[in-house]
């Protein structure tokens, strides 16, 4: 090869070096800065291709998906002076890479310190204006909110936006898990016990009322009761004296039948009695009326 072949060949190496130098790709999940001799010169968000002076700027690349910090657990007091182990996580995303390149330098972790004094700090003062009960409970949304807010409002400084800050767990210290344990069952067996003392002062007055009315409606019971019964008693009894009245007679006839049956029933009735004992008159002899039983007998009849 001559001279000049080797010169051409020289400079179409040197021209395919300054291309590979002078050309870059901006990928879809990228966004990229230009600094030239170490001084910001433009920032590229769109993907493609792009060119830069060779050998005088540089391409300092940013990743423009959403990220994840892992916090390490800390202990922090609550608003009712309890402590919690608090263990989190923050989702961010680089929204201005010049920004973010001024206050922390191209790399992750410049920015990872700072979101962790940040967050921390955010999680302290928020924190300790709530009680335990609204941290374990539904009520850790507003709380959550909270603190995202304060983080993201303190994080725009340094082109950083954050999406999301999350307690993933809450634990009690190891020393004072039993005597919050013990605190708390103290307090459930205080309320079962004025619970059951409400159930039994309860059940007493129902029980007091029931026996009242159940008194009530007893006596009123045995008032109409023993009412009914009189007036019964009073129709029966007049009902016999008019039976006598009309035929005495008979009357003291059937009267001592029944004697007779409800004496001798049984079968096995042994009487001792006289042999002029009026009882036995009518298996000795027939019946026959007085004068007077007759007559007062044949008075009804003639009346009706």
């Amino acid at each position: 090869m001559n001279r000049f072949g080797m010169v051409g060949l020289a400079g179409a190496v040197v021209l395919a070096i300054g291309a590979l130098s002078t050309l870059f790709t901006v990928e879809q999940t990228e966004q990229v800065l230009i600094t030239q001799f170490g001084e910001p010169v433009r920032v590229i968000t769109k993907p493609g291709l792009h060119a830069k002076i060779p050998m005088v700027q540089t391409v300092i690349s940013f990743d423009r998906r959403l990220l994840d910090y892992e916090l390490p657990p800390e202990e922090v007091i609550l608003g009712d002076q309890r402590r919690l182990i608090v263990d989190s996580f923050t989702r961010y995303r680089i929204t201005d890479p010049l920004r973010y390149y001024q206050a922390v330098g191209p790399t992750e972790n410049g920015i990872r310190a700072r979101l962790n004094s940040v967050v921390s700090s955010a999680l302290r003062r928020v924190l300790g204006n709530e009680q335990l009960l609204n941290v374990l409970s539904s009520d850790r949304i507003r709380i959550m909110t909270l603190i995202r807010d304060q983080v993201n409002s303190e994080m725009g400084n340094f082109g950083v936006a954050v999406d999301d800050v999350r307690i993933r767990r809450a634990d009690l210290p190891a020393g004072n898990t039993q005597a919050i344990l013990s605190r708390m069952q103290s307090e459930r067996q205080r309320v079962a016990a004025q619970l059951r003392a409400e159930g039994a002062e309860a059940a007493a007055r129902i029980r007091a009322d029931a026996d009242r009315e159940r008194t009530v409606v007893l006596a009123t019971a045995r008032g109409t009761a023993d009412k009914i019964r009189g007036e019964g008693e009073g129709q029966a009894i007049a009902i016999y004296a008019d039976a006598f009245n009309r035929d005495p007679h008979f009357f003291k006839v059937w009267r001592t039948l029944q004697a007779y049956r409800e004496s001798f029933s049984a079968g096995g009735s042994r009487l001792v009695l006289t042999s002029g004992d009026g009882f036995l008159k009518l298996l000795r002899e027939a019946p026959v009326p007085s004068p007077d039983e007759a007559a007062a007998g044949a008075a009804p009849a003639a009346g009706r």
